[in-house]
């Protein structure tokens, strides 16, 4: 008599590899909740006096770095004309190349530092202060005004004793009303932040008739 033959029952084979757990729906609920809570608390939060004052500081290091390299050379060229002027140095060259140096220098084409200038963002915690406009002003305060005044500086060195003389020192005393003016926008820009926030805090130097 033949063997019956008994074959393994037949069980399919999962195709899609093993089992994934599905993560439970409590846990996205908890990630929203979390999700939420987290935006909230940012929602919330107001800087202290502290941290906005920490804040302005570092603002006006970062400006006073990017715009001494251009307002130093406006002090040492208005210098250089009153050496020449007034008999203290006759050395003519060297004053014209002072003052067409630093004009060149205070070109964000031609000094990274103001290149950097541009590109400085106020802290939001400043915000209320508007200091965005205080930083535009300053950029042009170098820009062209300091530029100008530098470049009419080289004009009356190289005119002295010349008919174009009087002209020349007309144009600088007009280029150095409209650098004071926008120094002292500069100035108005920041200091109400400065006074509400670090009453001690010295702002960068910005050469003209006279420094502040």
């Amino acid at each position: 008599m033949q063997a019956t033959r008994t074959d393994p029952p037949n069980i399919p084979v999962r195709s899609g590899g093993w089992p994934v757990r599905r993560a439970p729906r409590w846990a996205f609920a908890a990630a929203a909740v979390l999700l939420a809570i987290g935006v909230a608390v940012g929602l919330v939060h107001h800087p202290t006096k502290g941290e906005r004052a920490a804040d302005l500081r570092s603002l006006v290091a970062t400006l006073r770095a990017d715009i001494q390299s251009c307002s130093g050379g406006v002090g040492e060229s208005l210098q250089a004309l009153r050496a020449i002027r007034t008999g203290t140095s006759h050395d003519l060259a060297t004053a014209i190349g002072i003052a067409r140096t630093g004009s060149a220098n205070c070109s964000p084409a031609n000094n990274e530092l103001l290149d950097d200038l541009t590109s400085v963002e106020v802290p939001e915690s400043l915000s209320s202060f508007r200091l965005a406009a205080g930083v535009t002003d300053l950029i042009g305060w170098a820009a062209p005004d300091a530029i100008r005044v530098q470049s009419d500086v080289a004009a009356v060195l190289a005119d002295i004793g010349k008919p174009g003389e009087a002209t020349a020192v007309a144009r600088l005393g007009r280029a150095l009303d409209a650098l004071d003016a926008k120094r002292a926008a500069v100035y108005a820009d920041f200091a109400p932040a400065i006074k509400a926030l670090a009453p001690r805090l010295e702002f960068p130097v910005l050469h003209g008739r006279s420094s502040r």
